[in-house]
């Protein structure tokens, strides 16, 4: 028993590094937002918890912080780390959960809706109340600034209604749905040596 929860960390730590990893690519949907950037560093994080379970999923998530922090610092007075951690439990954990009490396939894509629905709700109080706060802060900015920028790569966005409606909940949606879709891809494929590698 006590191997295998050594394993189960060891593990972990791997997976929160691949997550740390594949922040570095990361790249733009410039239509979407001025400021968020997408990639995959989600996948580690919902398979991983899928074969680790809830407890797995959150040293997954705080390794990958723990590592964006010592090497790469903060821009945003850790508001942007809160919200990070914030919403990649909010998809992970219901979807894990769920997941748990209804161990089938469709068990697992009514979780994983569970969780992406979630997350885009708490991205919604999250960007409009902590990450464009902390920017307007930072950077001596105001919400007209904001506004602005939003405007130019879309001009269906000029208002705060306007950046819930055709800017946040539209890039967390995208984000979420190619995440939970590479994840019924690779799932099977990844998880069987990592529970071999636990169990062994």
């Amino acid at each position: 028993m006590k191997n295998s929860r050594v394993r189960s960390l060891t593990m972990a730590a791997i997976m929160g590094c691949v997550a740390f990893i594949l922040q570095f690519f990361s790249f733009n949907i410039p239509f979407l937002s001025p400021f968020a950037s997408f990639d995959f560093s989600a996948l580690p994080e919902i398979i991983g918890g899928f074969i680790l379970g809830p407890i797995g999923a959150i040293e997954i998530i705080l390794i990958k912080l723990g590592l964006i922090l010592v090497f790469k610092g903060t821009t945003s007075m850790f508001t942007g780390e809160l919200q990070n951690l914030i919403l990649s439990c909010a998809y992970v954990l219901p979807a894990i959960l769920y997941y748990r009490k209804h161990r089938t396939k469709n068990g697992a894509i009514k979780g994983i809706v569970l969780g992406t629905i979630l997350s885009v709700v708490l991205a919604v109080f999250t960007n409009m109340y902590l990450i464009f706060p902390a920017y307007i802060y930072l950077y001596g900015m105001n919400w007209n600034q904001i506004l602005s920028m939003f405007s130019a790569i879309n001009p269906a966005i000029g208002t705060k209604v306007g950046i819930v409606m055709f800017s946040v909940i539209p890039f967390n949606l995208i984000s979420r749905i190619t995440t939970s879709f590479l994840t019924f891809l690779l799932y099977k494929k990844i998880s069987k040596p990592i529970k071999h590698f636990i169990q062994e």
